[in-house]
């Protein structure tokens, strides 16, 4: 069988004198993978519309295809049609391969832990140094049998029969990754039991955790919360199709756009998010008009346009990790010294994103402190950056296209493994050269 075409080593990157257009969106990662696998649990067929298209939610379509959900494509549209299970996952034995996409394999873990089967995950290296005990050990009050295959607290899992424990309340911790808490709350109406989960310390990215809320409510399941450190799962509940659910654009894909706005003059729109967004990423916008762009927002779209030397700031960016990538390349473009604080939960990413950063970042000329938590970014002396930096990209997506953008800088830049971008946005660098001008 053939291994099909190679990955380009590189793609080297022209300098972009400014930059302006408009920009239709692909689908949100977080959003599409969420709706599927509630699609997949529901009571009902529901077309699930604009999904993404990407290798995490390739993973996430392969998964449920090996776990006997049916799933059908409406002709050559990104629209989608599944046929929910009710609850009960029809294959009870299967070996699934999940890549490095965290948002199928945390929650998928979850749900397949609370059924009557046997599973195995795994995924690439990279997948099997993310942290997952505080899953599994938020799950085992609960009856579910989890084993470790290789070091414990990492993938890869085997998972076997749940037995019903009758417990009612459970904990997890919050300073780690929302995508535990995410996981727990989507597998826990399985239980049809009242179930409370107690959050030990700190919720980050809790915007992750409102999108998981607001897509449970739309398949008809609402959970009680104090504040953030108290959930309550109601019994007898169970999700039943919407009937149709559009999947918005993705934030955190705009946040590369209109970060070019800000750059390169723009203006620059981008389509398919807006101020209806459930996304915590369309915040990133507030970072922006901070640093001094001029932004604009419309029901399902969002413009930016830059004003000159953008101003430095210090900001604590717990709540837009993935967007704070982008403002950490954006700090190449400030007056002074850039702080992005509170982002520890880069550590257990798809890289280590503080190191990953830090290397990068120095590439280009800037002078960088690195925290725990922490990025303190001092611009190239007059701005300059170095010009034909080569940026390493570590297998990680939002690194190749975040710092695709110091090509705005004057100088040409090399990314190396470009299609690394496929995890959420194969198209990306063509759209990123449709709003480059001369």
């Amino acid at each position: 069988m053939s291994a099909g075409p190679a990955r380009p080593a590189h793609l080297d990157l022209a300098p972009i004198a400014r930059a302006s257009g408009t920009v239709v969106l692909p689908g949100s990662k977080s959003i599409s993978n969420r709706t599927l696998l509630l699609a997949a649990l529901a009571k009902g067929t529901t077309e699930v519309r604009g999904l993404l298209e990407s290798d995490d939610t390739a993973r996430m379509l392969d998964a449920l295809g090996a776990l006997g959900i049916e799933v059908e494509r409406i002709g050559a549209s990104r629209d989608y049609r599944v046929t929910g299970a009710d609850g009960e996952i029809p294959v009870k034995d299967a070996e699934l391969f999940l890549g490095n996409a965290g948002t199928a394999f945390r929650p998928l873990a979850a749900v397949l832990a609370l059924s009557r089967g046997r599973y195995r995950l795994r995924g690439v290296p990279r997948m099997h140094e993310r942290p997952i005990g505080d899953l599994v050990d938020g799950l085992r009050p609960l009856g579910a049998d989890v084993r470790y295959l290789g070091a414990a607290g990492f993938p890869p899992i085997e998972i076997g029969p749940a037995r019903d424990s009758g417990a009612d309340r459970i904990s997890v911790r919050g300073n780690v990754s929302s995508q535990f808490l995410t996981a727990l709350l989507m597998a826990l109406p399985l239980t049809r039991r009242t179930i409370s989960i107690d959050v030990i310390g700190d919720l980050i990215s809790k915007p992750y955790v409102e999108i998981t809320l607001n897509l449970m409510a739309r398949f008809g399941v609402s959970v009680a919360r104090d504040g953030w450190s108290r959930f309550v799962v109601p019994g007898g509940a169970s999700y039943a199709s919407p009937r149709s659910i559009h999947v918005e654009g993705d934030a955190s894909s705009a946040s590369y756009f209109l970060a070019a706005g800000a750059v390169g003059g723009g203006p620059v729109r981008v389509e398919g998010v807006g101020r209806r967004s459930i996304q915590g990423d369309v915040r990133f916008v507030e970072v922006l008009e901070r640093m001094g762009v001029t932004v604009t927002l419309g029901e399902d779209w969002i413009e930016a346009r830059g004003r000159g030397p953008l101003r430095a700031i210090d900001a604590d960016m717990n709540h837009i990790p993935d967007a704070a990538m982008t403002a950490a390349v954006l700090a190449l473009f400030a007056d002074g010294p850039t702080t992005i604080r509170n982002v520890a939960s880069w550590r257990v990413k798809e890289t280590d994103r503080l190191a990953a950063m830090t290397t990068e970042l120095r590439k280009l000329g800037a002078t960088v402190e690195e925290g725990a938590d922490y990025l303190r970014i001092l611009p190239p002396a007059g701005g300059r950056l170095t010009p034909g930096a080569s940026i390493d990209t570590y297998d990680d997506h939002r690194m190749a296209m975040c710092f695709a953008l110091a090509a705005l800088g004057g100088v040409p830049v090399r990314i190396n493994d470009p299609a690394c971008v496929a995890k959420t946005f194969p198209a990306y660098f063509d759209v990123l050269r449709s709003i480059a001008r001369d």
